[in-house]
């Protein structure tokens, strides 16, 4: 679970007169109510949701976008125009380090992992792993610094070995993270050295438990859809939103069919691919003597209103399915996602927060995009449901101002962004408000009391004569 995000020298994030960083925290403050929307293990308070508000261009979405960038150097390497991205109020900050770092439960263990870097340079300068504990004690997992060449590693006994030779060769590699070095092709290394697990924990919670999600790419690929025992529960679940639709269905198409929507060289690919993994699992199955077991491999595909589920078996032979939707149970007619609104689409891509059973940490850009504002409240009742019984986290931008209620909502759970004098984002919760739970807090909201809404000049200045 996330417990902290900080940021600093980031597109419109700068820095705060004290020279810390912009801080984004599910820490949950002094209310009293709702505690069924806090995972608390009585050693700390987390937030499972929060909604950050903000005018265009005050810094909602590069607040993902920090996040997703640091997520995105972790796994893979620094973004594509990265050169570019420190926070361009003052021509000093191009010169110093960008920071990132995050606080995160994983089990029952906290950790903070965060590094710096000189985006003009592509220059990684420092980057550190540390456990944390209840009485503000902590243990250095590892600690670089890349400009002096020195490291320290904690004391993990027989594989201490490899681990120094490992962070050795990249002590002065400015372009690589450790944490990103240490896993890749080192699952044998991992399975050897069991107390070195932490290290991997923590990437596999960037890799798999932190989904961020923007509004011009779909938040799912519908992969859940085929699962048998779910269409019936997502059938429920989208005919309570008032869709119209009544029922959906998982249907063969033929491949042939697929090939007009789908590039050609995808498709090669995609095939090539199951081949390799059905020998590769025909091998295992021979080994282990199971003549039972059938290999079957599949993949999904979803572009836009497309979508189209793929099962290869081991003779090679190709099952298509895809979705379809009934709008009146007294009839067979069905009709495909294309013909579906933007909004039920939207609501489709959503519907996977409300089922799935992984612990994740979910970050929606715009959760309101086509949604109709009741529906989109709707789903944040529908969202704490569904959390009653799990350790999700659901972190959304929003200008929907319906959800600023405190019958829906805590007040810890409200966040805003806004420019300051300097012209950089500032990101700060409600709760510094200190609001009485009677007040109508979206009419205050939009008459500017919290800050994160646009003032406007004259668009038609009146022309004296």
């Amino acid at each position: 679970m996330l417990i902290r995000f900080n940021v600093k020298n980031f597109l419109s994030f700068s820095e705060r007169d004290d020279h810390s960083s912009e801080e984004f925290s599910m820490i949950s403050g002094n209310v009293r109510s709702k505690k069924e929307h806090i995972y608390d293990d009585g050693s700390v308070k987390l937030l499972k949701f929060a909604a950050v508000y903000g005018a265009n261009a005050s810094g909602k979405s590069n607040f993902i976008k920090a996040l997703d960038f640091m997520k995105h150097t972790i796994i893979d390497k620094l973004p594509n125009g990265y050169s570019n991205k420190y926070c361009k109020i003052s021509e000093k900050n191009k010169s110093k380090e960008s920071y990132f770092e995050v606080e995160i439960k994983i089990n029952n263990n906290f950790y903070a992992y965060g590094f710096e870097v000189i985006l003009s340079e592509g220059r990684i300068v420092s980057e550190w792993l540390v456990q944390l504990f209840s009485n503000r004690d902590y243990k250095v997992i590892f600690n670089r610094d890349v400009i002096k060449g020195t490291y320290e590693i904690a004391d993990f006994k027989k594989a201490n070995n490899k681990l120094n030779v490992y962070a050795d060769d990249i002590k002065r590699d400015t372009s690589a993270l450790f944490l990103n070095i240490m896993n890749k092709n080192k699952n044998l290394f991992y399975d050897e050295y069991t107390n070195v697990s932490v290290i991997k924990d923590v990437y596999d919670w960037f890799f798999e438990s932190l989904d961020i999600n923007y509004p011009e790419k779909p938040v799912s690929d519908y992969s859940y859809m085929i699962k048998s025992d779910n269409i019936d529960k997502i059938g429920e679940i989208i005919s309570a939103f008032g869709t119209g639709i009544s029922n959906l269905k998982v249907v063969d198409v033929p491949p042939e069919n697929v090939l007009n929507v789908i590039p050609k060289r995808l498709f090669d690919f995609v095939k090539i691919a199951a081949e390799k993994r059905i020998s590769e699992i025909n091998e295992i199955i021979k080994q282990n003597e199971n003549k039972n077991i059938k290999a079957t491999v599949g993949f999904c595909y979803r572009k836009d209103k497309n979508f189209f589920a793929f099962e290869f078996d081991e003779k090679g032979e190709i099952i298509c399915k895809t979705i379809k939707f009934s709008h009146n149970s007294k009839n067979d007619i069905l009709f495909d996602l294309e013909e579906e609104s933007d909004g039920t689409v939207r609501l489709l891509d959503l519907i996977e927060i409300l089922i799935s059973d992984d612990n994740k940490t979910f970050v929606i850009d715009e959760l309101d995009r086509c949604l109709h504002p009741s529906l989109t409240y709707k789903f944040i009742e529908a969202y704490f449901d569904k959390i009653k019984n799990s350790n999700t986290q659901l972190i959304v931008t929003t200008h929907e101002s319906r959800l600023l209620d405190f019958d829906l909502l805590r007040r810890d759970e409200i966040w805003f962004t806004d420019k300051n004098k300097k012209g950089s984002t500032d990101i700060y919760s409600l709760e510094e408000y200190n609001e009485r739970f009677d007040r109508k807090i979206d009419k205050a909201y939009l008459e500017g009391r919290y800050g994160g809404v646009p003032v406007f000049d004259t668009i038609f200045p009146i022309e004296e004569n």
